[in-house]
C-alpha cells in the first residue's frame, strides 16, 4: 500500500470516529510536501504501519509509549508550584508498544531535524547515541522530571530563551477570528472547568496548530483576566493510529490522561482530559517548543540527551527499569542509529512519493 492510499484509508478510519475538519486536513496535506521532517510529524499512521516491516528487530518488552514522538514533541508548564517543567507535552497518540518505538522514532526525528538544519553542529550518529545515552541514564536512575528551577541550566537557557516576547504569543492568538459555528457542548464544558473563574468572559477561536492532529477539532478560549490575557485550549481525542493498522494488541481505550499520570515528571495541573477533549492552558511558558525558536548556539547534545532521559520518564512509568536495561543489553552497540536510519529512508521515499501524487 502506498503512502496516498494509506492516507485516505487512515483519514475513512479517523472520519468515523469524530468530525475531520477538511480544510485542516488539506494544510495538513500541503505541509507534508514541505520536508522530510514535516512529513514524519504528520503521519504516525504510516511509521505505525511500516515500522515492524522495515525493522527486524521490533519485538521488545511493551510500555504506555507516545506513540508520535518527534524533537518538538517537548515544551514547557508550570507545576502547581510555579516552577518552570521541561518534558514531552503531546500524548494524542498514547498508546502500548514497544519501547524502541519510541526511541527508533525520537532518533529518526532527530536525524530529520539535522538535515533541515533544526538542529544544528551535530551529526546523525552523535544525535543517535546522545539520545541512547540519556535514555540509559535515565532507566539507571530510575527517573527524575525536568524542574528547571535550580537545575538544568543549560536546559533552563534554551527553553526560556524563547519567553522575552510574550507579547507575540499573545497578539497571534487575539487575531484569530471568533468561531462562526457552533461548538461542541464537551469542548465549552471542559474549558469552563479549567477557568480560574465561572464569572470570566471569554471568545471561542477555531485554532490552528501541530502538524499530526490536524483536521481534528482545537478550540480557544480568550479572555482578560485580573489585567492580563488567558488562554484555554481544548483539542478533540480519539483512538491511537497504533490501533488503525491493527496488527498489533487493539486498544480500543484513549490513553492521554494515564500517560500523564503514570510517567515520573512533575505533572502540569493545568492539563486534563475531559471526556473527549484535552484541556490545557495556553501561555508563553506553557507550549511547545520549536526548534527554529532555540538559541543559535544551543546544546544539542544536551538537549536530545535530555529527550532520551524524558522518554525513560514515561517508559518506567508502566516497565520495570530492569527490564528495560536488561533489553537494551541484548541490542548491542548500533542498533539504534541502524534502525533510525532505515526508517528515514522509508519516510523520505514516502514523502518523495506524496510529492509526486499530490
Amino acid at each position: 500500500m502506498n503512502i496516498v492510499k494509506a492516507t485516505e484509508k487512515y483519514e475513512a478510519w479517523l472520519a468515523g470516529r469524530i468530525p475531520l475538519i477538511r480544510a485542516d486536513l488539506e494544510r495538513k496535506h500541503a505541509m507534508m510536501r514541505d520536508a522530510p521532517f514535516s512529513f514524519l510529524r504528520a503521519t504516525f499512521y504510516r511509521w505505525a504501519q511500516i515500522w515492524p516491516q522495515v525493522c527486524a528487530r521490533t519485538n521488545a518488552p511493551e510500555v504506555l509509549g507516545v506513540g508520535d514522538l518527534h524533537v518538538e514533541n517537548f515544551g514547557t508548564w508550570r507545576d502547581i508550584e510555579g516552577r518552570l517543567v521541561w518534558g514531552i507535552n503531546d500524548f494524542d497518540e498514547a498508546c502500548w508498544l514497544p519501547y524502541t518505538c519510541d526511541l527508533v522514532r525520537l532518533v529518526a526525528s532527530a536525524h530529520l531535524a539535522i538535515t533541515a538544519e533544526h538542529l544544528t553542529m551535530i551529526s546523525p550518529a552523535k544525535a543517535s547515541k546522545a539520545i541512547l545515552d540519556g535514555y540509559r541514564a535515565g532507566i539507571r536512575a530510575g527517573g527524575r522530571p525536568f524542574v528547571l528551577a535550580e537545575h538544568h541550566t543549560a536546559l533552563r537557557q534554551m527553553a526560556v530563551e524563547r519567553l522575552k516576547e510574550p507579547e507575540k504569543f499573545w497578539e497571534k492568538l487575539k487575531g484569530l477570528p471568533s468561531c462562526k459555528e457552533s461548538v461542541s457542548p464537551g469542548a465549552l464544558k471542559g474549558i469552563q472547568k479549567m477557568l480560574p473563574s465561572p464569572e470570566v468572559q471569554y471568545r471561542i477561536v477555531h485554532r490552528v496548530s501541530g502538524l499530526g492532529s490536524l483536521g481534528r477539532r482545537r478550540y480557544a478560549a480568550l479572555a482578560d483576566w485580573h489585567g492580563g490575557s488567558i488562554a484555554r485550549e481544548a483539542k478533540e481525542l480519539t483512538n491511537s493510529a497504533w490501533r488503525w493498522f491493527g496488527s498489533r494488541r487493539a486498544d480500543s481505550e484513549i490513553r492521554y490522561q494515564e500517560a500523564m499520570d503514570r510517567a515520573f515528571r512533575c505533572p502540569d495541573p493545568f492539563v486534563r482530559v475531559k471526556g473527549r477533549w484535552v484541556v490545557r492552558r495556553l501561555a508563553p511558558d506553557c507550549s511547545r517548543i520549536e526548534l527554529t525558536s532555540l538559541p543559535t548556539k544551543h546544546d544539542a547534545v544536551r538537549l536530545l540527551q535530555s529527550m532520551g532521559w524524558e522518554t525513560a520518564n514515561l517508559h518506567l512509568g508502566t516497565r520495570e527499569a530492569r527490564i528495560l536495561a536488561r533489553d537494551l543489553e541484548k541490542r548491542g552497540p548500533g542498533w539504534l542509529h541502524s534502525d533510525a536510519q532505515a526508517m528515514v529512508e522509508a519516510t523520505r521515499q514516502d514523502w518523495e512519493e506524496w510529492r509526486k501524487r499530490r
